[in-house]
């Protein structure tokens, strides 16, 4: 039995959310999340509501949400999961990624050797 690690992964409640915001907006299709450069610790996530999906996005589906992510922002985001967060401190989007060697307290800037 080989280990394989899933290249990105919606949890339960990410997938909840996203469905409910897609639901919201029938121009959208799905949440894209891209890896960019700049925040402060280098790179940060970008979360945006699309409807284009490029021929070679990863496409994640589960529980009635879509997720697309381009190859690029995957080569950082491998073995990572979108999780969605509700608090007395807000609710948020967070992405739990194995890659990331330091994170600023913001939560959406992260640096990676």
């Amino acid at each position: 039995m080989s280990d394989v690690i899933a290249p990105f992964a919606l949890s339960a409640s990410a997938a909840a959310r996203v469905a409910e915001i897609l639901a919201g907006e029938p121009s959208a299709k799905a949440l894209r999340v891209e890896v960019l450069a700049g925040g402060c610790s280098g790179l940060q996530y970008k979360f945006d509501l699309t409807d284009a999906q490029a021929e070679d996005d990863l496409v994640l589906e589960r529980d009635g949400a879509i997720v697309f992510v381009d190859p690029v922002s995957l080569d950082f985001l491998g073995g990572a999961e979108l999780d969605f967060k509700d608090s007395l401190m807000g609710a948020h989007f967070l992405v739990k990624n194995p890659n990331a060697t330091a994170s600023c307290g913001c939560g959406t800037s992260f640096s990676v050797d």
